[in-house]
């Protein structure tokens, strides 16, 4: 019996909290793992995600939030001030798309029609002009339209020079990953991916098709990444200043 209450008491594994951190309310993620021995703080564009043991006692997280106040929110401010605003989908709005950027042009029309790049104008005919979530539902279809074309014809490149044939493209919308490769040879790329410089989303593509040959981060994985981009050091460097979120 006292083991069954136990079970029946084990922590949430993922909670969302609030807490008075230097005198400024904070909310974060809190996340518990019976991996863990410590607890680690990071913040990323989820905001504020605390790690702890799974059995972690409310005094000991606490005393290290009280600990940890001034780097916390001085760290969230920064992230705050940097963080992208939302995207508006009103007309002159810039639109991110293979690196470049478009000025939104929505043209009043009888019938909705796809968006279409035109010099440095993305246009959009429109029948309701006035209507954001409209707008926003074309251009979605629109990005990820022309983000499964790109990646597809990405991969039929670069998937022979690696000797490999994966079974699938997907895309994905993930908030924190850039793509994804099962061992069944799925892989899944974001469709955010699209708005980025074409060198970078060919490293994606590559990095992704490289786990086809070795599911792993090893060095051999490397090796097989290194093959094709020869700077993808610079590249996963370059990488890390964009983010899934941006946008959103």
């Amino acid at each position: 019996m006292l083991k069954r209450l136990r079970r029946l008491v084990t922590p949430n594994a993922v909670e969302q909290r609030s807490i008075q951190l230097a005198g400024k309310p904070v909310t974060y993620t809190l996340k518990r793992s019976n991996k863990r021995r410590s607890i680690g703080l990071r913040i990323d564009d989820n905001g504020l995600t605390v790690n702890v043991p799974l059995r972690a006692s409310e005094k000991w997280l606490h005393s290290v939030l009280q600990e940890k106040a001034g780097w916390v929110v001085e760290k969230l401010e920064n992230w705050q001030s940097k963080k992208p605003a939302p995207q508006q989908w009103v007309e002159g709005e810039p639109i991110l798309f293979r690196g470049e950027t478009f000025t939104l042009r929505i043209v009043p029309s009888l019938f909705d029609g796809p968006p279409q790049l035109h010099g440095t104008h993305l246009v959009t005919h429109l029948s309701a002009t006035d209507n954001q979530a409209v707008i926003e539902k074309i251009i979605m279809q629109w990005y990820r339209r022309e983000a499964l074309q790109l990646f597809t014809e990405c991969v039929a490149h670069f998937a022979p020079l690696l000797n490999v044939t994966p079974r699938e493209i997907k895309l994905s919308a993930a908030r924190t990953q850039w793509g994804s490769c099962t061992t069944r040879g799925t892989v899944r790329l974001n469709w955010q991916l699209i708005k980025m410089p074409l060198h970078l989303i060919d490293y994606v593509v590559v990095h992704e098709l490289a786990h086809l040959v070795e599911m792993n981060h090893s060095a051999a994985f490397w090796r097989v990444v290194e093959t094709v981009c020869p700077d993808y050091a610079k590249l996963r460097a370059e990488l890390r200043k964009w983010s899934p979120m941006a946008g959103e």
